[in-house]
Parts: C-alpha cells; sequence; structure tokens
C-alpha cells in the first residue's frame, strides 16, 4: 500500500448496481496506470448496490466507499473527499468512457491545468459510436444546453454534460460544489469558469452503455431541466438583472410616449399606457432588486466569485443613502398623490377628468411603490453585509 505522498491519482467511479460492466472499467483503469507508470488508487463511491458489485470492485483492488445518500452528486463528492491523490479523474461505470485514456488527463494536469474536461461531440473533436448517445442528447439536449452554457458562462469547453473528466483536489476544495444529483457535473463546470480555474478539455470517444440488467440513470427531460435550472440559479444576470433591465425600458419608452399624449397613427397612448408602464417598472425594478441580492449572498456563501460591480455600488454604499433614494421617491410619490387628491377636493369630491387625473395619480402610485421597495431592499442588501459569526 502506497502512502498518501506517494499517490498522485485517484481514479473515482460512482456506483449504483453497475456489475455488468463495473469490472471492465477498474481493468482498463489499472492497464492505463500501470502501463503509465502511474502512482494511483482507484476509489468506487458505492450507493447502495445490491447486486455484487462491491465484490467486484474490492476482488479488482478498488478501495470501496459506501455512501449512504443517493445521488450521483453524493457519490461523487463522498469519493472525492477520501481521495489521496492530487489529481482525481472521475467517470461513469457503465462502460461508455474509456478508462484506459486515463493517462491523457493525468498529462494535461501535470502541464498546469486545473480542470481537463472529455469532449464527445464532433464541435470538440470527440466521437460518438453508432447507439452509444440517444438522438435527442446527441442532436438537441447536449448541444443547445452546452451552447447556452457557452452564451451565460462563457465556458471553453464544447460539451459540458461529459462525466469524465480529471482535476486537481485543490480546484475541487476551491469550488465549494453541493449539487446532489446528475447536475453536479454541470455545477463543477461552471463555477470553475466564474472562479477563474484554468480548463481545458480533450476529445474523446463515447462508447455504448455496456449494461444489460437496467437502463441508464439519466433520465431525459428531468435532468435536461435540473441543467437548466442550475443555469438559472447561478445566473442571476440572466434570470433576474437582463429581464428587468428590457422591462424598465418598456416602462420608461410607455411614460415618454403616455405622459405628453402622443399619437402615433390611430394608436394613442394615454392612462392605460402609463398603467401597463408602471407595472413594467415595478416588476423591472423589483427584479434588479432580485439580482443584486443573488449576487450578494452568492458570494458571500462562496457560491459564486464576487462581482466588482455589485461590490463598487451596492455593497459599498451604505444603507443610508438608499434610504434617502427610496424616500425621494416616496415623497414625489406622494405629493402627486396629495396633489390628485386636491384636484377631487375642488370639484366637491365628484366626478373628475380622468385623462388628465390618471396622468398624476399613476405615477404617484409608481413612485410610492418605487420608493418603498428601494427603502425595504436598502434594509435587506445591509443585513446581507453584516458580518456573520460562526
Amino acid at each position: 500500500m502506497k502512502t498518501t505522498e506517494e499517490i498522485e491519482l485517484s481514479v473515482v467511479i460512482p456506483c449504483l448496481n453497475e456489475a455488468d460492466t463495473l469490472g471492465v472499467c477498474i481493468s482498463k483503469a489499472w492497464a492505463a496506470i500501470r502501463s503509465s507508470g502511474i502512482a494511483a488508487e482507484i476509489i468506487v463511491a458505492d450507493n447502495g448496490s445490491d447486486d455484487g458489485s462491491v465484490d467486484i470492485a474490492i476482488s479488482q483492488g478498488a478501495r470501496v466507499v459506501p455512501i449512504p445518500l443517493r445521488g450521483y452528486g453524493h457519490a461523487l463528492m463522498g469519493g472525492i473527499a477520501v481521495a489521496r491523490g492530487r489529481f482525481v479523474i472521475m467517470g461513469d461505470a457503465d462502460d461508455s468512457y474509456d478508462f484506459s485514456e486515463v493517462s491523457r488527463f493525468v498529462g494535461k494536469l501535470r502541464e498546469g491545468f486545473d480542470l481537463v474536461q472529455g469532449c464527445r461531440l464532433a464541435d470538440g473533436g470527440g466521437r460518438v459510436l453508432p447507439g452509444a448517445m440517444p438522438f435527442l442528447h446527441r442532436w438537441l439536449g447536449n448541444p443547445v444546453l452546452t451552447w447556452l452554457a457557452r452564451l451565460m458562462f462563457r465556458v471553453p469547453i464544447h460539451d459540458i454534460y461529459c462525466g469524465m473528466r480529471g482535476f486537481t483536489k485543490e480546484c475541487y476544495g476551491r469550488l465549494h460544489l453541493h449539487c446532489a444529483g446528475m447536475e453536479f457535473a454541470t455545477e463543477m463546470i461552471i463555477k470553475a469558469t466564474l472562479y477563474g480555474e484554468k480548463i481545458t478539455e480533450i476529445p474523446i470517444t463515447l462508447h455504448p452503455d455496456g449494461r444489460r440488467s437496467h437502463p441508464p440513470h439519466l433520465k431525459t427531460f428531468r435532468d435536461g431541466w435540473r441543467t437548466l435550472r442550475i443555469f438559472l440559479l447561478f445566473s442571476p444576470r440572466w434570470l433576474y438583472l437582463i429581464p428587468g433591465i428590457l422591462l424598465g425600458l418598456f416602462g420608461f419608452t410607455g411614460y415618454a410616449l403616455a405622459m405628453p399624449g402622443i399619437k402615433i397613427g390611430h394608436v394613442a397612448f394615454d392612462a392605460h399606457t402609463l398603467i401597463f408602464s408602471s407595472l413594467a417598472l415595478l416588476l423591472g425594478h423589483l427584479s434588479v432588486l432580485f439580482a443584486v441580492f443573488t449576487r450578494i449572498f452568492a458570494a458571500r456563501e462562496g457560491i459564486a466569485p464576487a462581482n466588482q460591480f455589485v461590490e463598487k455600488w451596492f455593497v459599498g454604499a451604505s444603507l443610508e443613502r438608499g434610504l434617502i433614494l427610496g424616500f425621494i421617491s416616496l415623497g414625489m410619490g406622494v405629493v402627486l398623490l396629495f396633489k390628485a387628491l386636491w384636484a377631487w377636493h375642488t370639484v366637491d369630491f365628484g366626478n373628475l377628468d380622468y385623462a388628465h387625473t390618471m396622468r398624476i395619480v399613476v405615477p404617484g402610485f409608481a413612485l410610492v411603490a418605487l420608493g418603498y421597495q428601494t427603502v425595504l431592499g436598502s434594509f435587506f442588501i445591509s443585513i446581507l453585509n453584516m458580518n456573520r459569526k460562526d
């Protein structure tokens, strides 16, 4: 048994009833390790197998780590936690990934990369053998979700779903991964990109699933939605900020047209436009506030790195500045509403010219609501910025 200092690589394989193919995967990994002279260990993170997978792993010289909490992410986190190598390579136990290629991943890690991602898709030079990937996954799911990841997070890879990858233990420790299911792998790529880790990818070949006793654990639509959910949760910009800005622009445009009563052709922009525009402004303002809340919380909890703009303009801003802005908006709104009330008083609380009055009431209502949101939002940002005591 090698000491901890002598082990360079830990190969971690999550397992749940993989007796059909686990032995083949371990054999390929050992053959590659020995031929390359790598000091390594193989860890099987078992998620409760009852088909003899544990006995197969032990007989093949792997170290079995029982993981009581079910889930792909739980299994990998448990296996990586006990890994003694400086480098870790993870891969599925279904024989779709060729573990005889582990030396290629180790080579890139030795060059100084923090994360080395395998790529099965042609865009990254990979290859998918006939029958190895469902049609929808290959031509729709994987390409579209990878495109979204490249757009939203600028990830420098072409196959975010590939489950065979290598990384350093130091890099893994910096990422603070949390996802318990299949989205664990996606979370790793996103956070590695956000934290500025040194990432590269190498083309690999995907082989047909070798299992016969049970179908794949992957569920197309469930896991696709979980991936999209991760994208949104890790990108306040796309979930909150961009929709908020668009709503705000819509609202301001509506006000610019409706306040002077502009007509374009037979289309008249009047009080009804102000109502819709006010709704857009309120929703947009709230959405932007949520973007700020999420960014601050994510940075404080280590979920994502701090954003310089948010740190400068919101974290650095005092509670009092936010309160001043909020109360100014509240005050202006109250003045407009009082003006409308006085106009009603002048006609002895009778009928009003609503085309004129609504141009006072609606902006007043909007300013009061915006000011109130700003005051509450300022207090909440201040709470998020409070120093936490362990």
